[in-house]
């Protein structure tokens, strides 16, 4: 019946302007190719550097024969990536603002995530739906029970990874230092915190604070020598604890976890706030730091595209999940006085705190 309805003899109208909202989504995967394209040809440095360059003057600095430039500039000036005013081209504002602001090299770590670990594995979203698990995770070489476990099996992967994770947190921890007082606590447990990101940008921000990073074994090495770079080894200390079978350590009065939830099942997610709970002190927060959806499932839309890659490839879980969602699991897990924060603008980013 479907493939009947679907082949039906009457023509597309290519005049109606309501299909025109399709094209980015139809050849949305190509629209992200020049974007990528853009980051490691160069041509958004260039073109910060040297607004209002004429075609051939941009094909002589990036070493491109004249198809391939026609290409690449016919793309990112059709996406409103580039301006083109006469003969001449600059990059679009909101780049012109990243690149100026400070922020550029972070922007390119994710477009270099999306590129080199997410796109592969999102081939497989429709399976993973169907299965209910991480399908796409089989596009990454190597034994390991998930993607964080894989990537020391493959190093140029688990560089753009960590590249990404702490431009990510980079570009997100001034909320989390703006949005929730840590002054109160004395010790805090930074679960799942990566290369230690989180932990180095909390002790800069909150001289009071020391802070214990919880961290597969693997990444323990990469994160215990951020610190030492950071000067910061008499108050942050790393720890290798598989999280879902080892305790917490105990005597710490705030537990965080940033951007981790996302990844696993709402049971997982429950059982892991059990642990904070068992490992705080009485009166002791919990904060969930994550980009986080609308209650009603209607988006934001950086939300639900995020939630292909948790879907496909990561692990056997995880999305973006819901403000509601993650209120309900703190209050089956022990916990009370739950508050939800909204705080993100362009990246849906929120805060749920909640007490023992």
């Amino acid at each position: 019946m479907r493939d009947s309805v679907a082949r039906s003899n009457r023509p597309i109208d290519s005049t109606d302007p309501k299909l025109h909202a399709l094209t980015p989504i139809l050849f949305g995967a190509a629209a992200f190719q020049y974007l990528n394209a853009g980051c490691e040809l160069g041509l958004f440095d260039l073109l910060a550097r040297q607004p209002g360059l004429r075609k051939e003057e941009i094909g002589k600095e990036l070493g491109l024969h004249a198809r391939a430039l026609d290409i690449l500039l016919l793309g990112v000036t059709s996406l409103k990536l580039v301006d083109k005013s006469g003969n001449t081209y600059r990059n679009c504002d909101a780049i012109e603002q990243m690149w100026h602001g400070g922020s550029w090299a972070d922007f390119q770590a994710v477009v270099a995530f999306e590129q080199h670990v997410v796109y592969e594995g999102q081939v497989d979203f429709t399976a993973s739906l169907r299965a209910n698990s991480n399908v796409g995770l089989r596009r990454v070489r190597g034994t390991g029970r998930d993607l964080y476990h894989r990537l020391s099996e493959n190093p140029d992967l688990e560089r753009v990874f960590y590249n990404y994770m702490r431009s990510w947190s980079e570009l997100s921890n001034p909320l989390l230092i703006k949005s929730v007082d840590f002054s109160q606590h004395k010790r805090l447990i930074d679960a799942g915190g990566g290369d230690a990101v989180n932990a180095i940008a909390l002790a800069k921000a909150f001289p009071n604070l020391e802070i214990t990073v919880l961290e597969i074994a693997g990444t323990v090495p990469i994160a215990r020598r951020r610190v030492a770079d950071a000067g910061l080894v008499d108050r942050i200390q790393v720890v290798a604890c598989d999280m879902f079978h080892e305790s917490f350590p105990t005597k710490h009065d705030c537990v965080l976890f940033s951007h981790q939830l996302v990844i696993w099942t709402p049971q997982e997610n429950i059982a892991l706030m059990r642990r904070a709970h068992d490992a705080l002190d009485p009166g002791g927060a919990i904060v969930v730091f994550s980009s986080i959806s609308e209650n009603d499932n209607s988006g934001p839309l950086m939300a639900a595209l995020d939630s292909v890659y948790f879907a496909a490839i990561p692990a056997e879980g995880g999305m973006i999940y819901s403000y509601a969602q993650y209120e309900a699991w703190l209050l089956e897990a022990g916990f009370h006085d739950v508050m939800s924060q909204h705080i993100g603008v362009w990246t849906p980013h929120g805060i749920v705190q909640a007490r023992k």
